[in-house]
């Protein structure tokens, strides 16, 4: 198979640097080699660590900001690098910092969000990414940092992977093109024998290779493909990206046939360092190595022959060093692979200006400057897609009465999703981005600019009637595996939005539907409820983009037509990966080129029920839909949405932690009494009860308890204190005719899981969900 062709540029090093170079590693003890081979996490590791162990790199993953202030400014982040910097002194060597700024700074308060990647794809404008990965860079330069973990490559092809709207488009020669452009933007054109400029940041082309190829959509699954498709859909970016100068390549978490990326010499070191001429450091995903077979998070000698060079341990990192170290005296890991990385590692770190004191750049007025934030604006009109328009009802005219309704319309983390702020983006606030605008303040200051009244409600209720409403609503915010979903139906157990959409329409008010989304989804019965209908992506902060396009001008001649055309397939149903669909890639209607859409099938092609999840209630971190988690005490009850949580009157607090995989568990502590529960529809589990499942917890003990714990289900508890009594790893399965053999509780359960105990008693929740077991014995 011919895998194209590509080479990091000349200027990407020279003759004298490599001569510098090797100067550097002859004078390195092992122990400072291997330090330079591995990442950790600011949650894990403090600057005072690299006194007695000189790790290479550091990061800030999603949920970490520096000094534990997820919401600290752009000089705490700046201060925390000098302090990094100055105890890697040490080593002679500086280390590299890293972090996500995948659409703008979006670890940083304040700073310019722009559209998440399937908007960027959907404007079609290689030129505006390439300013806007240039404004990305200024800002991320600005607090000190010098690389950013983008730009993502992935070609998604099955909708349901939660990272889909990380990828530019389903088209891979869009991907291309976009890698290029993006690459140029944040690193600038390589110069030869110079270092890329103050404002400029290390790219990362990601994650080779893959990740949106994988079975079913799975978040770091497999990727069951010949080997000619994964050259034609999964490849073409990395060329373009290479030959544009990128610093370096992240490797997937996925698999290609069964084997695991971080452990694929061929791909690593044949392909992507041999054919495609990669001249930069490889680096691993958060703790993936420790999935390889044969591997942990603390010892993948497999990983580094494979050709890795950058280990990303964010809490692993102590053991992984030690164990490393161990490899090479014995011959398990040559010390020419370790000599090789390093000089991978010191090329970008010359190339960064690092080798020769680059300073730590602090200026926070660049941080959401008005430049960056008009360029965004831009991007938000210019991503939006029109998918129908009847009776040219857009744009709306001066002097409209506009109702704007949605839990979208004024709500910036919808509008911004994942990895905004935290990992998850579920609780970013307008009061992160005082500069920005929902969606609803755009359209408030256009339609009363134009002589109009715009009003908010939240449930489509008013006093005065509107001659029009906009309703902003869709997905909820997720990252990456959190944000897998079973089937491209939207919200298939909630239909609230759609009875707000009939009903407007039934009061026989004109319905604008502004959909925010990180995919296409199978949405025909809220495009039939609605008499116009746009795409608008995950904007990022300036929503007065959306107004910029659908609020006409003075005259009621529009101030910018619709140029964004699907950079994905719309689908025609519920059914993944998309057949015939809906709407095809590069369908877009605008006010020049309307165009009338019938009344559409509303059938979803599947059983929807069929896969909706009845028997797994928390897995990778989140209670999985239809159920959610709380915790409750004698004050009420909260929700678990993410982050750092508690019950009413405190007795029982909740966090999220590692275990296998980045925030895949969530500890439960009680100090009172206190329950812990998962809620949702009402389901029947006849069929689970007759054939021997079980309510079976995977975790740990963290603290056993002192006072009795019930696990229940349907209503009925049972005693598993006794089972609780070790601190350690768990394995908890109680069958379910312990708890209720009333054919009556059991077709309609709402409460398939709780815990409660009145303290005290830590517990970390890996999994939770129905099992069947071959031990029926009760507890």
């Amino acid at each position: 198979m011919r895998w194209p062709r590509a080479h990091s540029p000349a200027a990407f090093t020279n003759a004298a640097t490599e001569a510098r170079i090797g100067r550097i590693i002859a004078r390195m003890t092992l122990e400072q080699k291997v330090g330079q081979t591995i990442q950790a996490d600011i949650s894990s590791i403090t600057p005072q660590d690299l006194d007695r162990y000189p790790l290479g790199s550091i990061l800030a993953g999603g949920n970490s900001g520096p000094f534990g202030d997820e919401r600290a400014t752009s000089s705490k982040w700046a201060e925390m690098v000098r302090q990094y910097r100055a105890h890697a002194s040490a080593s002679g060597i500086p280390i590299l910092f890293g972090v996500d700024a995948v659409h703008g700074h979006s670890n940083l308060p304040g700073a310019t969000i722009f559209p998440h990647n399937i908007g960027l794809g959907a404007m079609h404008d290689p030129a505006l990414v390439q300013q806007i990965g240039a404004a990305t860079a200024d800002e991320v330069s600005a607090s000190g940092i010098e690389w950013t973990f983008a730009p993502t490559l992935a070609a998604p092809q099955d909708l349901r992977w939660g990272r889909s709207y990380e990828g530019y488009s389903s088209d891979p020669a869009l991907v291309a093109t976009y890698a290029r452009a993006m690459t140029l933007g944040l690193q600038g054109r390589l110069i030869s024998g110079n270092p890329i400029a103050a404002n400029h940041v290390a790219a990362t082309a990601k994650h080779f290779l893959a990740d949106g190829g994988t079975f079913g959509g799975k978040d770091q699954g497999d990727a069951r493909l010949s080997e000619s498709l994964l050259v034609a859909h999964h490849a073409q970016g990395y060329p373009a990206a290479i030959d544009a100068g990128a610093l370096t390549v992240m490797i997937s978490f996925s698999s290609w046939n069964g084997v695991k990326n971080h452990a694929n010499r061929s791909l690593i070191t044949d392909v992507l360092k041999g054919r495609m001429g990669f001249a930069g450091l490889t680096v691993g995903d958060w703790n993936a190595h420790g999935q390889v077979d044969g591997c942990t998070t603390i010892h993948c000698p497999q990983s580094y022959n494979a050709g890795l060079d950058l280990m990303m341990a964010p809490d692993s990192w102590k053991g992984l060093y030690d164990n490393t170290i161990a490899d090479v005296r014995a011959g398990r890991i040559p010390i020419a692979r370790i000599d090789d990385a390093v000089r991978r590692i010191l090329r970008v770190k010359a190339k960064l200006g690092l080798l020769d004191g680059r300073k730590v750049r602090d200026e926070p007025s660049r941080i959401g400057h008005a430049e960056h934030r008009a360029i965004a604006r831009r991007a938000v009109a210019q991503s939006l897609v029109l998918l129908k328009n009847e009776g040219s009802l857009l744009p709306i005219r001066p002097g409209t009465k506009v109702l704007v309704v949605g839990d979208g319309a004024d709500d910036m983390a919808k509008q911004a999703g994942g990895w905004t702020i935290t990992w998850q983006g579920l609780d970013t606030t307008k009061k992160d981005f005082p500069a920005g605008q929902s969606i609803y303040d755009g359209i408030a200051e256009a339609v009363t600019a134009n002589g109009g009244t715009a009003t908010l409600s939240a449930d489509g209720r008013f006093e005065t009637r509107p001659d029009v409403a906009i309703v902003v609503f869709g997905e909820n915010p997720y990252a990456e595996f959190q944000g897998d979903v079973p089937t491209l139906a939207y919200r298939p157990q909630d239909t609230s939005d759609l009875k707000l959409l009939k009903r407007l329409r039934a009061a026989g008010i004109k319905v604008v539907s502004v959909f925010l989304s990180g995919r296409p989804l199978f949405t025909s019965p809220e495009i039939n409820a609605s008499d116009a209908f746009v795409a608008a992506w995950l904007p990022g902060t300036e929503g007065g983009g959306v107004a910029d396009v659908l609020i006409a001008g003075p005259g009621g001649r529009p101030r910018r037509d619709f140029t964004g055309r699907l950079s994905f397939a719309w689908p025609r149903d519920a059914r993944s990966p998309i057949g015939r669909p809906l709407f095809p890639l590069g369908y877009g209607q605008s006010y020049a080129r309307p165009s009338h859409v019938p009344t559409l099938a509303e059938a979803p092609g599947i059983d929807v029920a069929a896969a909706l999840n009845l028997d797994h209630y928390f897995e990778k971190g989140l209670a999985l839909a239809p159920w959610t988690m709380s915790l409750s005490d004698e004050g009420g009850a909260r929700p678990i949405n993410g982050g750092t949580v508690s019950s009413p009157s405190g007795k029982v607090n909740s966090r999220p932690v590692d275990l296998a995989a980045q925030e895949d568990s969530r500890m439960v502590r009680w100090i009172g009494a206190g329950t812990v529960s998962f809620d949702g529809p009402k389901s029947d589990l006849t069929r689970e009860a007759i054939e021997g499942f079980a309510l079976v917890l995977d975790g740990r003990v963290d603290e056993p308890p002192v006072t009795p714990v019930k696990l229940g289900f349907a209503g009925i508890d049972v005693d598993v204190t006794s089972l609780l009594g070790k601190a350690g790893p768990i394995r908890l399965a109680v069958p379910l005719h312990c708890f209720t053999t009333d054919r009556a509780l059991l077709t309609a359960v709402e409460n398939p899981a709780r815990i409660a105990t009145q303290g005290p008693l830590a517990l970390t929740i890996k999994r939770l969900g129905l099992e069947a077991v071959a031990d029926q014995r009760c507890p």
